[in-house]
């Protein structure tokens, strides 16, 4: 009778195995993406979207969420390299353009490409605001606002759970070694 009791426990043990091991991990983070090329790219269903990303990397780049200041991946991040969509690997900021805003989250004060992203006006919170969104796969980034530094004196400030930052060490490996020479300027 002991070793019946014993069954559903290691059914459940196994069940946990393979359920890890079909989520691909890079720093921690559930979502790992190739780069995405414009056209080859289709946005994940919401089931595997609810499967590939953590929860907070769900709640901001699915229904708009942010996470806590100053207690997430990149806001500190010194490392050269790139920080790409979480959800489709898309290229959007460049560590050349990071900067210390103060306010906890990754700042940058311009995208690697103006085309990577939309903007869409945001009323939450009785303020009038711009939300950012990755144009392949529509997550929501962050907000972009105007006192930043200069050149552009513009502060893209963006949640870590919509990125995944690559180092300049590991672009070519992962398949984006056209922007190795940003990053030599």
């Amino acid at each position: 009778m002991k070793r019946y009791l014993f069954l559903p426990f290691m059914i459940i043990a196994a069940a946990m195995v393979v359920f890890a091991a079909e989520q691909p991990t890079v720093d921690g983070l559930a979502a790992v993406a190739p780069p995405a090329k414009s056209g080859a790219f289709q946005k994940p269903s919401d089931e595997q979207l609810r499967k590939q990303l953590t929860p907070l990397q769900y709640e901001v780049t699915q229904q708009k969420g942010t996470e806590r200041p100053f207690r997430n991946d990149y806001w500190d991040n010194k490392q050269e390299g790139i920080y790409v969509d979480i959800i489709s690997g898309e290229p959007l900021f460049s560590s050349t353009d990071k900067f210390k805003s103060g306010t906890g989250w990754p700042s940058f004060t311009q995208p690697i490409s103006k085309d990577a992203l939309n903007e869409h006006e945001d009323t939450k919170f009785f303020m009038k605001r711009v939300e950012l969104r990755s144009q392949l796969a529509d997550s929501h980034l962050g907000h972009v606002f105007d006192d930043g530094p200069q050149p552009t004196g513009l502060r893209y400030c963006i949640n870590s759970a919509s990125l995944r930052f690559i180092p300049k060490e590991n672009l070519e490996a992962e398949g984006y070694s056209e922007y190795s020479s940003q990053l030599d300027n």
